[in-house]
């Protein structure tokens, strides 16, 4: 080999570093939020899609401030992009409209009671980011109506919302069962509330959470009753559109960061305290090791400014559904070492 050969190789093999060094580089470089972020933190606000006004849930109370626990989750997720649980622009959907004001990029994401099914995950464009409340459909009536299963309400007519799932659930159920059960349907769940209490319909439908907060508004909740039983299942969730996946791992490891949250016993009260530990998987989740939030394209203390807004799944539950809230016990809602379906993914 002459020196120009060698020089030549040299040169060859120099260019292939800098080539390899430079997609070792490309591999580590951090990814972009995506566009719903950078609209999100262009505006300085989240634009947050909930319930039009129901306890528990979603509603306003007599100052205009919205509370609940989906408001909560926004609060959450403006935490963790913009670092301030007040920048939310709370927009009121109705069922029937919820899902088109997403897809048209009014709202960055909807957290609004609503279940997650195959149909709206393939038909209607939009990603099931996850489960935020185990629900299932049941039925509040009045007391004097005498009935103590679902399949005594042959005759009845139950107030509901229109645009959902249960209209089809309750057909279904009735169907089975060789019963008759008619509907009345209206746009907002305190329409439906008024003409139970009215005496327009024999009880109302909804899911559990929905059905704790109807009979919370009723003048004497004492004259009402949640059946036991349940005709559906009801995994209500939280929604994004499709296309920006950066937008739905972000607002999916939120939802899990507050669950883990509780699995460690890191509450708002605490959670400064919590950033001292030397635990491993609370590092991780408090952003102190592991770059989780840089990975996402967020403030790896995204996670903290979270549990900090809000606290854990926990206390948020326990905050709007509580004993000392609308009294609805956790059960399916709690995590997965208390006997409930939570069972939120690590962050490693």
């Amino acid at each position: 080999m002459t020196r120009s050969d060698r020089t030549l190789f040299r040169t060859i093999l120099s260019a292939l570093g800098a080539a390899l060094l430079g997609t070792a580089a490309s591999a580590q470089t951090l990814p972009a939020p995506g566009p719903t972020v950078e609209a999100i933190k262009k505006r300085g606000e989240l634009v947050c899609g909930v319930d039009s006004g129901i306890p528990g849930f979603a509603y306003q109370d007599s100052s205009g401030a919205w509370k609940g626990f989906d408001v909560d989750y926004c609060q959450a997720l403006a935490a963790a992009v913009l670092g301030d649980p007040k920048k939310v622009k709370y927009v009121g959907t109705t069922a029937k409209v919820r899902f088109t004001v997403l897809q048209s990029g009014e709202i960055d994401v909807l957290i609004r009671d609503s279940t997650l099914t195959f149909s709206r995950d393939i038909g209607l464009g939009l990603t099931e980011v996850g489960v935020n409340f185990y629900a299932g459909q049941g039925f509040m009536v009045r007391k004097s109506l005498n009935v103590k299963t679902a399949a005594e309400l042959n005759g009845a007519t139950i107030c509901m919302l229109t645009g959902a799932t249960l209209e089809l659930n309750i057909a279904d159920f009735a169907r089975s069962k060789g019963t008759k059960i008619d509907s009345l349907l209206f746009e907002k769940s305190e329409e439906a509330f008024a003409a139970a209490e009215a005496g327009r319909c024999d009880g109302y439908s909804d899911d559990t959470g929905s059905l704790a907060a109807a009979r919370s508004t009723m003048k004497v909740p004492n004259d009402w009753i949640i059946m036991p039983e349940v005709i559906s299942k009801e995994p209500l969730g939280i929604h994004t559109r499709d296309g920006d996946y950066r937008w739905s791992d972000i607002v999916f490891w939120v939802d899990t960061a507050l669950k883990t949250a509780e699995e460690f016993g890191i509450t708002k009260a605490n959670v400064d305290e919590k950033k001292k530990s030397e635990d491993p998987f609370v590092r991780r989740l408090l952003g102190l090791e592991g770059d989780f939030g840089k990975q996402l394209g967020i403030d790896n203390e995204g996670f903290y400014k979270a549990i900090k807004a809000v606290g854990s799944y926990g206390e948020i539950y326990d905050a709007h559904f509580g004993p000392k809230a609308l009294g609805l016990p956790r059960g399916l809602n709690n995590l997965w070492s208390q006997g409930g379906l939570h069972y939120p993914l690590p962050f490693r």
